[in-house]
């Protein structure tokens, strides 16, 4: 199925709509003859925490063309055409992981993951867009390709079942806090600089719920 983006240049001005596979093609053509990428577009990026803090992460598949093998976020998706940020975000975790997801303001986030039954429906908040994020990825012959993104950053909790479906990876493992730090600083090299950057920045949110009051 056809997706279709819209594109933006760096100052965020709009530049119209493309497929997302031509989208691709063209800025790793430009990356490997300019060294840079001009234009950028909106995706979503989700960390899931169970009740307990526990994270959850995506291992990429080996056969990925960009951070293949790694461990990365939770989601990591694309904001397709006419949608919102939290729209995708609800889409992503209905087709990635498979289970309903309501994306809910600080403030009612706070109320509701000590009241609302997590094992029945993902509760998350948008911690920020980020307007000028770097994406790092490491390609198959070991160089790096850097594309500028628009993102929202989301976290979140859920406690039911996770029917992982994306074919291109090799599913989900869960870390605690604690043994996720010890893992980047012992062996970043298993890691996505997207997760790093996550883990760095939100690492205070990443807490069992009974403690994010």
């Amino acid at each position: 199925m056809t997706e279709r983006i819209e594109v933006f240049n760096l100052k965020g001005k709009s530049l119209g709509v493309e497929d997302r596979r031509s989208f691709y093609a063209n800025i790793k053509r430009e990356f490997s003859t300019k060294g840079a990428i001009s234009k950028k577009i909106k995706t979503v990026r989700l960390i899931l925490m169970n009740s307990s803090g526990r994270v959850y992460l995506q291992k990429r598949s080996k056969l990925k063309e960009d951070n293949a093998g790694l461990y990365d976020k939770t989601i990591g998706g694309h904001v397709l055409l006419g949608e919102t940020f939290d729209i995708a975000a609800i889409r992503e975790c209905a087709e990635e992981l498979g289970f309903p997801a309501a994306i809910i303001s600080e403030r009612e986030f706070r109320f509701a993951i000590n009241r609302v039954n997590v094992a029945t429906i993902g509760l998350f908040r948008r911690m920020e867009v980020l307007n000028h994020f770097e994406s790092i990825r490491i390609l198959k012959d070991g160089s790096s390709i850097i594309q500028p993104l628009i993102t929202a950053v989301y976290i979140g909790y859920y406690d039911g079942a996770i029917r992982f479906s994306d074919g291109e990876s090799s599913g989900i493992e869960v870390f605690s806090l604690s043994e996720l730090r010890r893992e980047i600083r012992e062996r970043p090299e298993k890691f996505t600089e997207d997760l790093k950057f996550m883990v760095s920045k939100y690492s205070r949110c990443l807490r069992p719920i009974l403690k994010s009051l």
